[in-house]
């Protein structure tokens, strides 16, 4: 089956898959999260290293003059609405949770800047819980290779997805689908000579 060809390949391929955004702490994997919203990460992680370096502390990024912030994350996009996001972020966390980000998807999904992807990414990474997030990586690679039709929305995909792999593998298949998506099976020249799904793939014809 398709499910089976693809997990196989992605363990063979990526066996050991890691989040690539830079952080110390929670609320500094909670903010990178924010900020890569249509950026790449490796732009957040040049403009968290500013950042964390200049604002070490919640307090101190609750406190930050907003326009300090702007000019510091210029270069992620969307950098108006993004500092007052990790400013409120901030705020809230000091106020409301002791500093603490909460394991708690519904509360997760409050918070400025957070959906239901980010709040996936980030309770899958820091707590190793048991999410599948579909950024545009995996919804492209999803419709590729089958696992998901073309007209499928990206909750529709995350379902699809939690039924096709076992709950305890959900948090490695997402970041898999995500390096596969970013650096293989690429939005534009996608490796498609070098790929062992080919056979399987939608797109197989457009691209090689």
């Amino acid at each position: 089956m398709t499910k089976n060809d693809v997990a196989q390949y992605l363990d063979m391929l990526i066996p050991d898959p890691k989040c690539e955004l830079i952080y110390h702490t929670d609320y500094e994997l909670l903010m990178a999260i924010v900020l890569s919203a249509q950026s790449t990460d490796k732009r957040v992680n040049m403009a968290t290293k500013v950042l964390f370096d200049k604002y070490p502390t919640l307090e101190a990024i609750a406190e930050a003059d907003l326009n300090d912030l702007e000019v510091i994350i210029k270069s992620v996009g969307s950098y108006h609405k993004k500092s007052i996001f990790i400013k409120e972020i901030a705020k809230i966390l000091i106020n409301d949770y002791d500093g603490k980000v909460p394991r708690n998807h519904e509360a997760l999904v409050t918070f400025p800047g957070v959906g239901r992807k980010s709040a996936n990414v980030f309770l899958s990474e820091y707590y190793h819980d048991p999410y599948i997030a579909v950024d545009t990586h995996v919804e492209r690679v999803c419709k590729r290779l089958g696992l998901a039709n073309r007209k499928d929305n990206v909750l529709t995909i995350e379902k699809k997805l939690m039924k096709c792999y076992p709950k305890a593998d959900w948090g490695k298949r997402h970041l898999q689908l995500v390096l596969f998506g970013r650096y293989y099976c690429k939005a534009i020249k996608p490796l498609c000579s070098e790929c062992k799904l080919k056979d399987i793939c939608k797109e197989k014809k457009k691209n090689y």
